[in-house]
């Protein structure tokens, strides 16, 4: 459509050269010469060769208005916006400008084509030469509004910088790095409460229906506060790094009758724990520049510490090595705020832009170092040798969909599983120890109040009975 409405401005300046011309040779009279019958003649011949080039004016004229109507009536702000992915760029301007031209220029040569047709009316027939200055100004005059006949692309698209789009994060590692040379520092604050049931039978039975013995009931509440500060740093455009230290109060509750006891009665047992957690540090490296087609895969390995305070440091209530006492509930008397062991993880993250939606998700596996000469800590300060404990490895995936709501809110919905080895005890499984699948449905939301400013809020709801059945997670991103 563009390129037709240049031709069109073409024809206008080429009407116009015509008209110059003819009005040129109009002006131009003979300097010397008594006139004659055959000069009147060839006089009369120019005059009808002129009417002739003016009603091929005429009718270009009209051609050209109707070129003009066309182009209001299709190239309009709605088509363009369509054409161009809904961005207004320069092309808008300059197409309406090309417009207006054309408008001008048909008016102007309306009026032109009507002088014209006056001065031949009323001036007397003149000579005529080939050619003039008002030819070549015509002709310069239709080059110019007309110009080449190429046909351009309307408006361009943004330039992109090859990061992934940006989502309301819901898992633990992020997708998208921080730009280089900026800093991000991430406040955050998780909610955890979980509940497990666990009957115990302790004895024989005469018949299926009767059971001689002990029964240990149990229900376990825990409650979790975990706050931490992450400090993310970027290096290049596809490396950042990040450190994370945790600060982590834990509060658990447990019903219970003390074994072997024979007792009819429930008992609460209270337990808590505060302190350091145990420290990370990440590193993320993005792989490729991804776009609709092929996703964005960004490959990262984080290392986590034993800072904080592990379960073989809590003093138990022991059930066989107790001083005063031969009996014991075999609960812990605090809580831990660490795992008490070093670990690894490597994992992949991809994004898969596909307007409007975001697809994502990550592939990991976290590998626990083994500790030897483990003991732990029963009551009256005494130990208790364990030997080598290797805890189960951890495989781990997700997936979720991010959707940009505006230009500062989105929502994102994903599933994460984690699958658990079991732990051995000097080289054997430890009793009791089985393979855990924990799998949890998160729903996160995220409004970006300006560019230093994003809150980021997410929930979780446990789907297996090993994992905990809520947890909700808040983070403030903050870019310095």
């Amino acid at each position: 459509m563009k390129k037709r409405s240049l031709q069109g401005i073409g024809y206008a300046g080429c009407s116009t050269m015509l008209l110059l011309a003819g009005l040129g040779q109009a002006q131009t009279l003979p300097d010397s010469g008594p006139p004659g019958v055959a000069k009147l003649e060839n006089l009369q011949k120019e005059l009808a060769e002129q009417a002739r080039q003016l009603e091929q004016m005429k009718r270009a004229l009209a051609e050209q208005e109707a070129t003009i109507r066309e182009l209001r009536s299709v190239m309009t702000n709605d088509s363009l916006a369509r054409k161009r992915g809904g961005q207004r760029t320069g092309g808008d301007v300059a197409t309406n400008a090309a417009a207006a031209g054309a408008g001008a220029s048909a008016t102007q040569i309306n009026n032109t084509v009507q002088q014209g047709m006056q001065a031949q009316q009323d001036a007397p027939p003149q000579a005529v030469q080939p050619g003039g200055q008002g030819s070549a100004q015509g002709a310069q005059a239709g080059e110019s509004l007309a110009g080449p006949a190429v046909e351009e692309p309307v408006g361009r698209p943004p330039e992109s910088d090859g990061r992934p789009p940006e989502i309301a994060p819901i898992f633990d590692q992020p997708g998208v790095l921080t730009p280089q040379g900026k800093i991000v520092l991430e406040p955050s604050f998780q909610y955890g409460y979980s509940s497990n049931n666990r009957v115990a039978l302790v004895g024989y039975s005469v018949i299926p229906a009767v059971l001689i013995g002990l029964i240990d009931v149990r229900e376990v509440k825990t409650t979790t506060y975990l706050g931490a500060l992450a400090l993310r740093y970027g290096i290049t455009k596809r490396l950042e790094i990040e450190a994370k230290v945790p600060y982590v109060h834990t509060s658990g509750q447990t019903v219970s009758r003390e074994v072997f006891t024979g007792t009819a009665f429930d008992n609460v047992f209270n337990a808590s724990g505060s302190g350091l957690g145990d420290v990370e540090a990440t590193l993320r490296y993005q792989l490729n520049y991804g776009n609709e087609k092929m996703p964005y895969f960004i490959g990262w390995f984080r290392y986590k510490s034993n800072t904080g305070k592990d379960p073989f440091e809590v003093v138990t209530d022991c059930v066989t090595r107790c001083v005063s006492n031969t009996t014991g509930t075999g609960l812990p008397l605090g809580m831990p705020t660490g795992t008490g062991f070093q670990a690894v993880q490597p994992g992949v993250t991809w994004l898969l832009p596909t307007d409007p939606a975001v697809f994502f998700g990550t592939f990991s596996y976290l590998h626990n170092f083994a500790r030897d000469n483990i003991s732990r800590t029963v009551l009256n300060g005494e130990k208790e040798f364990l030997g080598k404990i290797s805890p189960g490895d951890i495989f781990q995936f997700n997936f979720g969909m991010g959707l940009s709501l505006n230009e500062h809110a989105s929502f994102s919905i994903g599933y994460d599983q984690s699958i658990i080895w079991p732990t051995k005890l000097n080289g054997q499984t430890i009793p009791g120890s089985v393979k855990i699948t924990q799998g949890t449905l998160l729903v996160g939301y995220s409004y970006r109040f300006n560019q230093r400013y994003t809150l980021n809020l997410s929930v979780g709801a446990g789907l297996t009975r090993d994992t905990p059945d809520l947890t909700v997670t808040m983070r403030l991103p903050i870019t310095f």
